[in-house]
């Protein structure tokens, strides 16, 4: 009897097998037999001889070696070391990208992506709402460095062209914005990247870098729409679990020097033992617990669009979305499936007390209810609630947080994957208290 070959290639497998098996046969370490990846936790690595220790030296931060196919030479933990350079292998498939460098944390990697893109001399034009830590890196730490930023609105595309300047060196979004929920439509701002770089020099092109952390590579891959670089928060929906903090960029090969060497250097290297965790758990389990986190979402949302206290809701799945065309075309999972994501924006109607209706509610959920935490991360498996009026965008001024659309009365909601009957229960009661 003929027994018939396997043919099929590790490419014709769905990211989400990928994220649960990674590269099997990753050059990173010499092992053949592990099921789940070791980790190694060594700040030093002993070498055989003098010649090794210096061919290591040598080929680090080298992308033509990285991507060679060798088994790298490791010398010290802040350079290179084989769990997180595993992670990395994977997280660079996971968005399409040639390479990836992992940080300490996500403001680690956004600090690593910009240090590595401009000189002195050179500004940041970016979208006006932006997380609050990423607004006073780039308000507070860049001019120290010569650097400027500039903010305007990115949903305007049309105008985009003339706002940008020979000093112009990056444009910097999120989308989904945090917290408003708004898109921005990255292939537009490709258009506008390549209409700037036809009269522009290799070194001094515009590059359009995204940041997915709401997203994550299961709702929408930036590369692939046009952008140039992406970063993300791995402590978010990538490590899902909230017991890991990481951060990275993933970007085309001739960045992989820079982003190592900025790494080498300014010292936010991801520890080994986190790298394991989001490589063992987070990565594994994301197209799963998205798929379900946004099922909850999209009823939930469903639920506050009804209710006579709120004011409006913005999540991308829902009919109402001022931006549903450009969130069906832009946010995709792998397999081409609408994926709008598990994070929502909604604002209740005001009040003419002191305290804002938003304060009395979460105020109420915090010390009241059981599916719902108040806590400022976002993307794990528990539901988390925050203000970010007066929590994570408080580094914004006020009147520019109301210019920009973020309202006072503004409540963001991550969902985890409790029973979508018991969020929508505690919601319903604390509604009714305030």
């Amino acid at each position: 009897m003929e027994v018939r070959k396997h043919h099929r290639k590790k490419e014709d497998y769905s990211l989400r097998t990928h994220m649960i098996h990674g590269a099997f046969d990753s050059k990173k370490w010499d092992f053949n037999h592990h099921v789940v990846p070791p980790v190694s936790q060594s700040t030093a690595f002993r070498l055989t001889s003098l010649e090794r220790g210096a061919k290591g030296f040598v080929q680090f931060a080298s992308a033509d070696e990285a991507l060679s196919g060798h088994i790298p030479i490791y010398i010290y933990d802040r350079l290179d070391e084989p769990t997180r350079a595993m992670l990395e292998e994977n997280l660079a498939y996971a968005e399409g990208g040639d390479i990836c460098v992992t940080f300490a944390s996500g403001m680690a990697a956004i600090s690593g992506v910009l240090g590595s893109a401009l000189r002195q001399g050179q500004e940041v034009l970016a979208h006006q709402v932006l997380y609050g830590c990423t607004y006073s890196l780039m308000t507070n730490w860049l001019p120290r460095f010569g650097m400027q930023v500039r903010f305007t609105n990115f949903l305007k595309t049309e105008s985009l062209f003339d706002q940008v300047t020979p000093a112009t060196r990056v444009l910097y979004f999120e989308t989904p914005t945090n917290p408003t929920m708004e898109l921005i439509d990255i292939t537009a701002l490709r258009r506008v990247a390549d209409q700037v770089n036809v009269s522009r020099e290799e070194r001094e092109r515009v590059l359009v870098i995204v940041d997915n952390t709401f997203a994550t590579p299961h709702c929408q891959r930036p590369l692939k729409l046009g952008a140039d670089i992406v970063v993300e928060s791995l402590t978010k929906g990538l490590g899902g679990f909230g017991t890991d903090m990481g951060g990275a960029v993933i970007a085309p090969a001739e960045w992989y020097n820079h982003l190592m060497l900025f790494r080498k250097d300014f010292g936010g290297v991801l520890s080994p033992r986190s790298a394991w965790g989001i490589l063992v758990y987070g990565l594994p389990t994301l197209a799963t617990r998205m798929s379900n986190m946004q099922k909850t979402a999209q009823r939930v949302a469903e639920f506050l669009s009804k209710h006579p206290k709120v004011a409006s809701v913005l999540y991308p799945g829902t009919e109402c979305f001022p931006q549903k065309a450009l969130a069906h075309r832009q946010m995709l999972s792998p397999d081409g499936k609408f994926a709008p994501g598990s994070m929502l924006y909604f604002v209740l109607k005001g009040s003419d007390s002191k305290q804002s209706q938003a304060e009395k509610l979460v105020d109420y959920l915090a010390e009241h209810a059981y599916s719902i935490t108040l806590a400022v991360s976002l993307g794990q498996i528990k539901t988390l609630i925050e203000h970010p009026f007066s929590m994570t965008h408080s580094a914004l001024p006020d009147d520019q947080k109301r210019a920009f659309g973020m309202h006072p009365e503004g409540i963001r909601i991550s969902l985890g994957l409790e029973d979508w009957h018991d969020i929508i229960r505690d919601l319903e009661i604390a509604l009714e208290k305030v």
